[in-house]
C-alpha cells in the first residue's frame, strides 16, 4: 500500500482528447480514480522501456506502426528509412485502416540495437501515431539441436 507521505503531487497538462480517451478507459476498467490509472500507466511505460532496454543480441521481430498517410512528406520519409535498413527489414505489410490512417507491419531480423534504432527513428516521425516493437531471440542452431 502506498502511504500519503510517500506520494509526490504533480500537475500535468494534457490535451482534452487524450484525457477523454484516458477517462473512458479508466471507466471501462473500473478504476476508482484518475491517479490510480495514471500510476498504472506509468508503471506499464517503465516496464515497456526496461523490456526494450533488455533486448540484446540477434533478434527476429515485428514493428507495428500506425500513422497518418495524409501527413505531408511522411510516406517518403518512411520509405527512405526502410530502404536505408534493407539489411534488417525482411518484409513489410501495409493496410489502409481508414481515409487517413495506415497500419504497417514490418518484419525485422538482426542485431537488437539496430532494430531498436529503426523503431525509435520511426517513432520520432511527425504523423506517426504509434510504434510497437515485439522481438524474440534467435536461437543458436548449434545449441538448439543438441541433446
Amino acid at each position: 500500500m502506498v502511504h500519503d507521505s510517500d506520494l509526490s503531487r504533480i500537475g500535468i497538462s494534457l490535451p482534452k482528447n487524450l484525457l477523454d480517451k484516458f477517462d473512458e478507459i479508466l471507466n471501462l476498467r473500473g478504476y476508482s480514480s484518475r491517479s490510480e490509472g495514471i500510476r498504472d500507466a506509468i508503471r506499464s511505460y517503465i516496464t515497456y522501456y526496461q523490456w526494450m532496454s533488455d533486448v540484446t543480441g540477434e533478434r527476429q521481430g515485428v514493428i507495428t506502426m500506425v500513422y497518418d498517410h495524409e501527413h505531408r512528406g511522411l510516406m517518403q520519409v518512411l520509405t527512405e528509412i526502410q530502404h536505408e535498413n534493407m539489411d534488417i527489414i525482411q518484409s513489410s505489410l501495409h493496410s489502409h485502416v481508414s481515409h487517413d490512417k495506415c497500419l504497417e507491419i514490418i518484419l525485422v531480423r538482426g542485431d537488437a540495437g539496430d532494430i531498436k534504432r529503426i523503431a525509435e527513428t520511426l517513432m520520432a516521425q511527425k504523423g506517426v501515431d504509434s510504434v510497437k516493437l515485439t522481438t524474440i531471440p534467435i536461437e543458436d542452431e548449434a545449441h538448439s539441436h543438441s541433446h
